[in-house]
């Protein structure tokens, strides 16, 4: 996959741009992917774009930087994968090195204590979005077992407190068992 400089330019900064003006981590991050690399782009058809994010909410580490690594090696391969992970560490690491640098006199001011709980409303506001907007795409397939599994998961997690890994590997687990399945069914048609 050989790409014009204009390309991985045009990857950096868009990662980089969702990377530096966006707050709340990967649950943030993700629908601004979506929208740059979906919607504005086409890079990417929406179906991808929620396996994408499936695959990178279940793999160890940030959201923000899986979800880069995947867009990134899906759009140009290894080089592709490398520009989007620069393009999305990089400004966290230089934000917090300033910031850190300067903590100390801003630690007790009350302006930017309310600004940082207005930035924690506005995160929510997002992951509502978020949440509302897979679950919606989860409904227009109307597939029973998806529905089951986003209503049965929710469920474990909220009101019976189980544990979110738990809740992966069982969901995992009946995917794959689902995906056998299907696939067994397929061959016996054949």
């Amino acid at each position: 996959m050989k790409h014009k400089i204009s390309f991985y330019w045009k990857l950096f900064s868009s990662t980089f741009s969702l990377s530096a003006f966006t707050f709340g981590g990967g649950y943030v991050i993700i629908p601004l992917m979506r929208k740059k690399f979906v919607e504005q782009y086409q890079w990417i058809g929406e179906e991808e774009m929620l396996d994408l994010t499936a695959i990178a909410q279940s793999s160890p580490g940030a959201i923000a930087v899986n979800a880069s690594i995947l867009i990134g090696y899906r759009l140009a391969g290894i080089p592709g994968a490398l520009v989007t992970i620069l393009g999305t560490v990089l400004p966290p690491l230089l934000i917090l090195s300033v910031l850190s640098y300067i903590y100390s006199a801003f630690r007790a001011n009350r302006v930017v204590a309310a600004v940082l709980k207005g930035m924690q409303a506005g995160v929510a506001a997002v992951i509502f979005d978020v949440v509302v907007g897979m679950a919606i795409q989860v409904g227009k397939e109307k597939k029973l077992i998806p529905i089951l599994l986003m209503i049965g998961s929710f469920a474990a997690a909220y009101l019976l407190e189980w544990n979110v890994i738990l809740i992966l590997l069982i969901c995992g687990l009946l995917g794959a068992g689902r995906a056998l399945y299907g696939e067994r069914k397929g061959r016996e048609k054949e």
